[in-house]
């Protein structure tokens, strides 16, 4: 008898966060971001992206340095909470930092 060969099922988590992600993709808030801050098109992330990443994790009940923010979504379903392609190392201090200084500005 023949049998296939079994695939690596990788689960991720997503807590409470899925649900949050969920209301600010109804409110669409990256869009909103997007659209008063601006794309550059270098760049990996969108601003909109960032700033629902930095939602989530300040909602993620964690007190933690800026330099240690991918180290939150490791194990998270930031694809499926951020958008497609993300991954917790496209989170990293340096893009949080240039997002932020394009926010405020």
């Amino acid at each position: 008898m023949y049998h296939k060969p079994r695939r690596a099922i990788k689960v991720l988590n997503i807590d409470h966060l899925g649900r949050i992600a969920g209301i600010m993709d109804e409110m669409e808030l990256v869009e909103l971001v997007n659209q008063q801050v601006g794309i550059k098109s270098k760049e990996m992330l969108t601003p909109g992206q960032i700033m629902k990443a930095m939602i989530l994790n300040g909602l993620g009940f964690l007190s933690a340095h800026l330099y240690l923010f991918e180290q939150f979504f490791i194990g998270k379903a930031t694809e499926h909470l951020i958008g497609e392609g993300v991954l917790p190392s496209h989170l990293n201090d340096d893009r949080l930092a240039r997002a932020l200084t394009n926010i405020m500005q």
